[in-house]
């Protein structure tokens, strides 16, 4: 017998088994900082997003799906995005 859950209707618990599994996109961690605020809570989702992002283009990169420019450029693209998100969420936090 293998340790892979069945897919047909003789196995009751995978639904709950579906419900546990995430994305691979999704956020895993909460954010426990002192300094809580919606602002930061959206930041920190997005930083766990970057990532998660560049593990997967590493991971391309490494296995020869993707070059290193191209890997580079897409490291840099997404790292553009979130330093905006970063300066439009705390913009008006500056002084």
């Amino acid at each position: 017998m293998t340790n892979q859950p069945s897919t047909g209707p003789s196995n009751p618990d995978l639904g709950q088994q579906q419900k546990d599994v995430r994305s691979p996109m999704e956020a895993h961690g909460s954010y426990r900082g002192s300094d809580w605020s919606p602002e930061r809570l959206v930041f920190h989702q997005n930083l766990e997003t970057f990532a998660d992002q560049v593990g997967l283009i590493v991971g391309l990169q490494a296995n020869g799906k993707m070059s290193q420019d191209e890997a580079y450029a897409s490291i840099k693209k997404i790292w553009k995005n979130l330093k905006f998100t970063r300066d439009s969420l705390f913009d008006n936090t500056k002084g």
